[in-house]
């Protein structure tokens, strides 16, 4: 899995170079896609926000039944190209005659493309689907980006190379592998809960949760400020709770974050003091909402393997997802 994390700055490079076919011009993207595959949408989603661009995520079979009239561009992502959820998507995007794009490195969605004459980035194979975050967002985003006004996808994707780059360093002994492996310490033998907010950290908040549960195999959760200040504090700011021992917290924190997000933040960990275990805060790093995306995901990334290598697993095998699949 190290080796597979220390590509990332060239995934993201060779999304920047990637040539994309023309799409029609269209008001609304939606990017269906499940798992290591699905999360690129929600990045895409973030990103395009900031233009003000409506780009939503779908991660069920079929699609919603708002695609029959506002008739989007629908993105398949599936690293594997037998997504069930995916395929069932482009089975109905096909019967409604919607536009479709697909990412992926082969399988059935290739076939469908083949057969379809959709527009379709090939990614490289060789990687956990988990493992391509570069790839699969990066590849997303530049058919978003073809076919709704996002604004230079190709210089956001060179800066997150640069700024992933920068943060691994040489022989994992850059930054990111310092403070990665600070919170992985303090999370060893605790619960990981992670907190980041409406923004950038959302989707790099589900990022961490979910590489933790494939990669450490651990159970992981993550929530947003400032919904959380409405319910999920309560809780962990309770002085008889129990469960301080035994979880960890994360903050994720954004340098674009809002002045009001940051005000929770601080009033948040003053509020719950020692009833609860903050193990770390994170912050990211970058101009671009993308790179400070990637580079709060990559902590994440680092994180989980270093709990992985600490509890003597193997990060790459996800036996009782492969099994599930096989039981389908």
């Amino acid at each position: 899995m190290w080796a597979m994390i220390d590509t990332l700055p060239a995934q993201y490079r060779w999304a920047a170079e990637l040539a994309i076919p023309p799409i029609a011009a269209v008001p609304t993207v939606l990017v269906c896609g499940m798992g290591g595959s699905g999360i690129s949408g929600d990045v895409v989603q973030t990103v395009a926000a900031v233009d003000g661009v409506d780009v939503r995520v779908h991660k069920d079979y079929g699609l919603p039944a708002w695609a029959r009239t506002v008739r989007p561009l629908v993105i398949a992502v599936s690293y594997s190209g037998n997504t069930a959820e995916t395929l069932s998507s482009i089975e109905v995007a096909i019967e409604l005659g919607l536009p479709v794009a697909i990412v992926t490195t082969g399988g059935e969605l290739t076939r469908v493309a083949e057969a379809e004459r959709y527009p379709i980035v090939a990614i490289p194979d060789g990687l956990q689907p988990r493992a391509a975050l570069g790839y699969l967002a990066g590849a997303v985003l530049r058919l978003a980006a073809s076919a709704t006004p996002i604004h230079a996808p190709v210089p956001m994707l060179m800066e997150a190379a640069e700024r992933v780059a920068d943060l691994l360093g040489v022989e994992h002994l850059g930054e990111a592998h310092v403070r990665a492996r600070e919170i992985a310490a303090r999370l060893e033998g605790r619960l990981p809960v992670i907190w980041g907010s409406v923004g950038p950290t959302a989707s790099v908040a589900q990022r961490w949760a979910k590489q933790l549960n494939e990669n450490a195999k651990l159970p992981a959760y993550f929530s947003m400020v400032p919904e959380l200040c409405h319910n999920e504090l309560v809780p962990w700011a309770f002085p008889l709770n129990e469960f301080r021992e035994s979880t960890g917290i994360v903050l994720l924190r954004d340098l674009g974050e809002r002045p009001e997000i940051a005000r929770r933040f601080e009033l948040m960990a003053d509020l719950i003091g020692d009833n609860a275990s903050v193990v770390g805060e994170a912050w990211t790093v970058g101009e671009s909402v993308l790179a400070r995306i990637a580079t709060g995901a990559l902590l994440g990334d680092l994180v989980s393997v270093y709990l992985a290598e600490s509890a003597g697993i193997d990060p790459i095998p996800v036996d009782v997802l492969t099994e599930l699949k096989n039981r389908l």
